[in-house]
């Protein structure tokens, strides 16, 4: 695979998955009646939670989208939203009772963010080849 492909496939999932991000956490910054009654009725949840997690999931997401940013922090990053799209789904489940099959549709945003993370890896492994090369 090309280095300019690997870019485009990067860029496109992880522009892809932080807008999905940003999406899903905008409502959360000042929630609704709807999200409170939701997240803190019925998922048990504080309410301060849906504030501080959707902050967290948008400054996450600008993280991502940061070029040339050190290495840990983006990791961070990674791990927060992967940690974030995880809970969601346990919460759910365990909301529930039991795995909904609706719960596949969360590869919807799941499948970008994995996409975007092993790029990135692959850039920078890329990155370091090529400056050892030019040497």
């Amino acid at each position: 695979m090309t280095t300019k492909t690997t870019n485009i496939i990067y860029w496109v999932s992880t522009i892809v998955f932080a807008g999905l991000m940003i999406f899903s956490a905008i409502g959360g910054v000042e929630p609704s009646k709807e999200s409170i009654q939701f997240v803190h009725d019925v998922l048990g949840y504080p309410i301060y939670f849906i504030r501080f997690i959707s902050i967290a999931k948008i400054i996450g997401s600008i993280v991502i989208l940061i070029p040339g940013l050190n290495r840990s922090i983006k990791d961070w990053a990674y791990a927060g939203l992967f940690f974030d799209l995880g809970g969601a789904i346990y919460s759910n489940v365990a909301f529930a009772g039991k795995f909904d099959l609706m719960m596949f549709s969360m590869l919807i945003w799941i499948l970008p963010g994995v996409l975007s993370y092993y790029f990135w890896h692959k850039k920078m492994k890329d990155n370091v080849s090529s400056n050892v090369r030019n040497k």
